[in-house]
């Protein structure tokens, strides 16, 4: 019995060790925030899912704990205490280990800052470097608009031309950032989730080149889905 009772606590040991190994706590404050409800969400089966939820009366502070298998996308959703959904959500990359949200209710998402998750920061250092693409993009649109409205078609048509050549080297900026990331989460995702109408030899090239622990993450595993169901669309 004795042999048995040993057996049993080391399994629930293990189980124990794995769940801790695997778990998010995550901590929050809004700035501003009197009263609401803070809904964790995460996609299951391409739906938007709440996971869990914390009541804020008070203090703005709020903890979540979460067990997270694989580095993934999770949300942060705010209902205010008349009902009321905010239209903005906090997107960050979750891990296990412990993450820090700071942000404010006036400004909800643009406000927030995140730390504590390797991937998040790849995150944010691709965003700066997509903002640099896409302001160049938001000013062809303006000249663009311009030339429209001067009747000047040579000029629309080459504006045109530059902006395909703006998109062509985002795509290949994000090909590269993955590639230089192949060992963190994040390079399947930006795969998957910013390039997925690429040319399949990129996509092909970036899951090639990624660790073995990235292959076995779950945007690893479902980037090779993607990849062999465009293959067989023939796409």
């Amino acid at each position: 019995m004795k042999f048995i009772a040993a057996l049993f606590s080391l399994f629930f040991l293990l189980i124990s060790c794995s769940n801790s190994e695997n778990q998010m706590v995550l901590h929050g404050k809004v700035k501003g925030l009197r009263k609401g409800t803070v809904l964790l969400q995460k996609f299951e089966d391409s739906l938007l899912v709440s996971v869990d939820s914390v009541k804020i009366d008070g203090e703005p502070n709020f903890t979540f704990e979460e067990n997270v298998e694989s580095p993934e996308i999770y949300y942060l959703y705010l209902r205010l205490k008349n009902g009321t959904l905010l239209d903005e959500r906090i997107g960050f990359f979750a891990a296990p280990g412990e993450i820090t949200v700071i942000t404010t209710l006036k400004n909800f998402n643009t406000d927030a800052h995140i730390t504590g998750s390797a991937n998040q920061e790849l995150l944010e250092e691709y965003r700066k470097l997509m903002a640099r693409y896409n302001d160049k993009n938001l000013n062809y649109i303006e000249d663009s608009f311009l030339a429209q409205q001067q009747g000047n078609d040579s000029v629309v048509l080459a504006l045109a031309d530059a902006q395909r050549g703006i998109l062509s080297r985002k795509y290949l900026a994000t090909v590269n950032f993955a590639l230089q990331n192949n060992n963190a989460e994040i390079a399947p995702y930006l795969m998957l989730s910013e390039v997925f109408d690429a040319n399949i030899k990129y996509l092909d090239t970036v899951y090639g080149n990624l660790t073995p622990k990235i292959k076995d993450s779950k945007y690893g595993g479902m980037l090779e889905s993607f990849i062999a169901e465009r293959r067989a669309a023939g796409n």
